[in-house]
């Protein structure tokens, strides 16, 4: 495929495609609106997989770059003394490109979103609205991990909010209403938070110039390759400059600066993931939204904050992360046992597969923290495991509320008898969630103790005591379900259908193909990380 076809536009926009057809079907044709949001998902699932075969593993850098000129706006010059330049202006571009970092979430977008649709079969009411939404969504996930401009990040986060707003105030369960407004105003207060760092970056290590004939124009730059250029020459320049006694770079930013900017962007992205204690909102999602978007939710949009907190908090400023190794670490453990913990007593399955995502995703925290080449594929191992995972265990969720009206564990049991090859399915989400080895769990943890082993030993041991408690707490409420006497009405009660047993089968190949040729996923990454843990070492020494 030539580079004039704009792969990752065509990959991002094509859901729009079906949201164009949806907008003139009536709302009264419930079976074709369906199949033309499934149809319409299968695009950009099958433009990512042949992005992720074309891939170049042996680049580090970003490939399939597209930058078109976007906003541009000029700026009062006249008081400035800048009289000589030619202009002056604000610049964001739309620039997009993919790395060993994005490509394998901007695949794991596409598979979960057509999984998902599937799974909309649950959705009772008002599909033309729903699956308009549901695409707007998948839109903005996938310029999330595309972006490459700080506001044209910002613009696709934000388009991620107003859809999952609507999607589960309006089709979640009883409290959905007040789910949807936790959700809103949480993640509303992690964006201004990262807008404001945003801005102030763009103000800052944003500026450049470019001359030419015509004589010099000055500009503030969202692009992201032309901030993290400045903000890497600046500290080099710094240090030269300094033994001189001349004048600093111009893009310096002071030691409390960046410590304020990474601090407010481990907050911002914090909330995301989430971590501990900003976790609160996702609990009410996760119990309140329904099946097929949680499914994204869990899958996707958890793994937008630790995406976001490698691109911009990790790799813009390495020497503060670097230095709060130890508190990100610390945090993975609370995650993990604070998880784990409540995930043991919780009385409904919904709280307990919400409770062991916020322990799953301290995993992830453990493996940043290693700050080395393992450890942070383990990371990003672990997003994608766990997206897989925590998307079939909620696909599953929802097909056993959908036959006996309950997710309490005290109200279900004997299940394996009546729906075996849901049980089945179940097993083996429940078996990957613990860390079996053969299953993609398994990897992508081990990677990240591993990882961080090689830094934080006694760390990395009080770490591990959350694999026996996700092992216990993840069989209890298999076995609950599944075995034991059936205490749910049985009557009239079916095995999987087949809009159900595609996205079962599908997801459970995927988590089974990773843990047992875990180098579809390495290979792609290796390069990438192993750029970011030498870009990170080289900065260490300059400002040591």
């Amino acid at each position: 495929m030539p580079d004039s076809i704009h792969i990752l536009s065509l990959i991002a926009f094509s859901p729009l495609l079906g949201v164009l057809v949806l907008m003139f079907m009536p709302k009264n044709q419930g079976q074709w609106i369906k199949t033309i949001a499934i149809i319409t998902t299968l695009i950009p699932l099958a433009l990512s997989a042949w992005l992720y075969a074309a891939f170049n593993h042996q680049i580090a850098g970003p490939q399939f770059k597209e930058e078109l000129g976007w906003i541009q706006v000029p700026l009062n010059h006249e008081a400035g003394g800048l009289n000589q330049l030619t202009s002056f202006f604000f610049e964001f571009k739309y620039v997009m490109a993919v790395d060993g970092l994005s490509l394998p979430l901007i695949f794991l977008t596409a598979l979960i979103c057509t999984m998902a649709a599937f799974a909309s079969v649950y959705i009772k009411k008002r599909w033309k609205s729903y699956f308009i939404l549901f695409l707007l969504l998948e839109t903005g996930m996938f310029g999330v991990f595309m972006a490459q401009d700080l506001f044209l990040f910002f613009v696709f986060f934000e388009i991620t909010l107003i859809p999952m707003f609507f999607l589960i105030g309006i089709w979640g369960f009883m409290e959905r209403e007040r789910a949807a407004n936790k959700f809103l105003i949480y993640n509303g207060i992690g964006s201004a938070i990262m807008l404001v760092a945003f801005l102030i970056l763009v103000s800052t290590a944003g500026f450049g110039q470019v001359s030419n004939e015509a004589g010099t124009s000055l500009y503030y730059s969202g692009n992201l390759n032309v901030i993290m250029e400045n903000l890497f020459q600046s500290e080099a320049s710094f240090v030269n400059q300094s033994t001189l006694g001349e004048s600093p770079s111009p893009f310096f930013l002071s030691e409390a600066m960046k410590w304020t900017l990474f601090i407010m962007l481990l907050v911002a992205f914090g909330i995301k993931l989430p971590i501990f204690p900003f976790h609160t909102w996702m609990l009410k999602v996760h119990t309140e939204a329904p099946p097929s978007i949680v499914m994204i939710h869990s899958g996707i949009l958890l793994k937008m904050g630790a995406y976001g907190m490698i691109r911009f908090g990790i790799l813009l400023f390495p020497q503060q992360a670097a230095h709060w190794a130890a508190v990100l670490a610390i945090l993975g453990v609370i995650n993990i046992l604070y998880g784990a913990v409540l995930a043991f007593v919780q009385k409904d399955f919904k709280l307990v597969l919400a409770y062991s995502s916020i322990s799953h995703m301290g995993i992830v925290l453990l493996g940043l923290a290693a700050f080395n080449t393992i450890g942070m594929e383990g990371a990003v191992f672990q997003l994608v495991s766990h997206g897989l995972i925590s998307a079939l265990m909620f696909l599953l969720v929802g097909a056993v509320y959908e036959r006996t009206q309950t997710t309490m564990l005290d109200e279900l049991g004997g299940l394996a008898k009546h729906i075996p090859f849901i049980s089945g399915i179940l097993l083996i989400s429940g078996m990957a969630s613990l860390g079996l080895p053969g299953l993609s769990g398994f990897v992508s943890e081990f990677l990240a103790f591993v990882g961080l082993f090689e830094t934080a030993k006694v760390i990395t041991v009080i770490g591990t005591l959350g694999v026996i408690f996700t092992a216990v707490y993840v069989l209890r409420g298999v076995l609950s379900i599944t075995f034991g006497p059936l205490k749910a009405p049985a009557d009239g009660m079916k095995d999987a259908r087949l809009m159900e047993a595609i996205p079962m089968i599908t997801l459970a190949a995927f988590i089974v193909v990773l843990g047992v040729y875990p180098a579809v996923l390495t290979e792609p990454l290796h390069q990438t990380v192993n750029s970011f843990d030498q870009f990170i070492q080289s900065i260490a020494k300059i400002g040591g």
